[in-house]
C-alpha cells in the first residue's frame, strides 16, 4: 500500500481527478480571472448596445433623445463622474457568478463532446466545430437568467428619479410582495434584481433573449475550432495540451496568445450583431400582469386632481418595443439604421479579445499546472510503491 501522507490534500485530489474535473475547474478559474479583469469594459459595452433602446417614441420619431454614450473613452468617463468606480464594476457579482458556471460547463461538455464525437467521425474541424455548438447550447441555457441579471444591472445608470406615483403597488416585508418600481432602471443588487424580475415579470423574464444567446453558438462556432487549429498550427498542441520540452515554453505561450487574439477576433468580426439583439431583449422590461388595469386606476386618480393625465402616461410602462427576433431586427434598423447592429463593436473588441486572452491562457496555465501536480504526485506514488501503476 502507498503512503498517502507523502502527498498534499491538493495532490491526491489530482490523482484522483478526472480529466472532465481538470476542464471544469480550469475553464472556472479562467472565466473569473477574465471577468474581473474586463468588468468596466464590459459596462462600457452594454452602456453602448442599449442605450438606443431607451429612446422614447412617438409615431415613428424619437422624441427628447440624444446619445449620452459616445466611444470607449466618452462612455468610461460619463459613467466615472456619474457613478464613479463602483459604476465601473456593475454587475460585477453576476460576471462572477456567470463566468464561473458558463466556462466550467463549456470546456467539461466541449472536451467530453470530442471524445463521444471522435468514435464516429475522423474529421477534426467538424468535430470541434459540434463539440463548440453542444457545449455552447449547455452553458447559455444554464446560466442565462444570470446574464440577464448582469445585464440589466450594467444598463442601468446611477441615478433614479421618484415619481409620486408608481402603477406598482408598494411593498412589504414578505418576500413575495410585489415591489414598488420607481424607475425603469432600479435594481440595487443581483439579489434585488432577482427579486423584483421575478416577481414583477414572472420567470419568463430570466430567459429573454434567450433566442438570440442560441443564436450566438455561431460565435463559438467560429472562435473555439478556430482556436484548435491556430494552437495546433503554431505550438502542436491542441487546446489543453502542454509542451513536452522544457525550452518551448516561451514559443508556446506566444503560440497561446496569438491563437487567442486572432481566433477571437475573427468569430467577433462575423457574429457581433446577434450581441446587440440579445442586448435589447435582454434590457427590456416585460410588463406585469393587470398593467393595464392600474393604468387605467392611474388615469382616473390623475383626473381627480392627483396628478396630470400627461404625467401619468409618461409614468405608465411601455408597450414592448421589441418581440421576438425578426422584429427586433426590423425595429432596431428602421428607427437606427444598419450601423446600430454595430453599436459598441470597436468597444467590444477592446473587451472581448482581452477576455479571450485571459480567459484562454489561464485555462492552458491552471490545465498544465494539475498535469505536472498529477504527474507528480502519481511519481511519488510509484516511488513509495513499485507495484502501483498509471500507466
Amino acid at each position: 500500500m502507498s503512503n498517502p501522507h507523502q502527498l498534499s490534500h491538493f495532490e491526491r485530489w489530482a490523482v484522483r481527478a478526472s480529466d472532465s474535473q481538470f476542464n471544469a475547474l480550469s475553464g472556472a478559474i479562467g472565466g473569473f480571472t477574465s471577468g474581473i479583469v474586463t468588468c468596466p469594459l464590459d459596462v462600457i459595452k452594454t452602456k453602448l448596445q442599449a442605450q438606443g433602446g431607451f429612446a422614447a417614441i412617438q409615431k415613428g420619431r424619437h422624441v427628447g433623445h440624444h446619445k449620452v454614450y459616445e466611444g470607449l473613452l466618452g462612455t468610461g468617463r460619463v459613467i466615472w463622474r456619474e457613478e464613479g468606480l463602483r459604476g465601473m464594476y456593475r454587475g460585477l457579482g453576476p460576471i462572477i457568478l456567470g463566468y464561473l458556471p458558463t466556462w466550467a460547463v463549456w470546456f467539461t461538455v466541449y472536451n467530453k463532446s470530442k471524445v463521444v464525437l471522435a468514435q464516429h467521425h475522423e474529421n477534426r474541424f467538424v468535430i470541434n466545430f459540434w463539440s463548440s455548438i453542444i457545449a455552447g447550447a449547455s452553458s447559455t441555457i444554464v446560466t442565462n437568467p444570470i446574464w440577464v441579471i448582469k445585464t440589466r444591472l450594467m444598463s442601468q445608470t446611477g441615478h433614479h428619479s421618484r415619481p409620486r406615483f408608481s402603477v406598482f403597488p408598494k411593498g412589504s416585508n414578505t418576500p413575495t410582495s410585489r415591489p414598488t418600481l420607481h424607475a425603469p432602471w432600479h435594481y440595487r443588487s443581483t439579489l434585488d434584481a432577482a427579486r423584483k424580475m421575478y416577481t414583477t415579470e414572472g420567470i419568463l423574464s430570466f430567459y429573454s433573449g434567450l433566442t438570440p444567446a442560441l443564436l450566438g453558438l455561431t460565435h463559438v462556432a467560429v472562435q473555439f475550432p478556430a482556436y484548435e487549429y491556430l494552437k495546433t498550427r503554431f505550438t502542436g498542441q491542441g487546446m489543453g495540451g502542454s509542451p513536452e520540452g522544457a525550452g518551448d515554453g516561451e514559443a508556446h505561450w506566444f503560440g497561446v496568445l496569438s491563437a487567442s487574439i486572432l481566433s477571437k477576433i475573427l468569430a467577433s468580426s462575423a457574429t457581433y450583431p446577434h450581441e446587440v439583439i440579445r442586448t435589447r431583449l435582454q434590457t427590456q422590461r416585460r410588463p406585469a400582469p393587470g398593467h393595464e388595469y392600474l393604468g387605467g386606476v392611474a388615469q382616473g386618480a390623475g383626473n381627480n386632481g392627483a396628478s396630470s393625465p400627461a404625467a401619468l402616461n409618461q409614468q405608465q410602462p411601455q408597450p414592448r418595443r421589441y418581440r421576438g427576433i425578426v422584429m427586433t431586427v426590423r425595429t432596431i434598423f428602421l428607427e437606427e439604421g444598419w450601423r446600430a447592429f454595430y453599436a459598441g463593436m470597436g468597444t467590444n473588441m477592446m473587451r472581448a479579445v482581452p477576455a479571450a486572452t485571459v480567459t484562454m491562457c489561464t485555462y492552458e496555465y491552471v490545465m498544465e499546472q494539475l498535469k505536472k501536480t498529477r504527474h507528480n504526485a502519481r511519481h511519488k506514488l510509484e516511488q513509495s510503491n513499485p507495484d502501483v501503476s498509471f500507466s
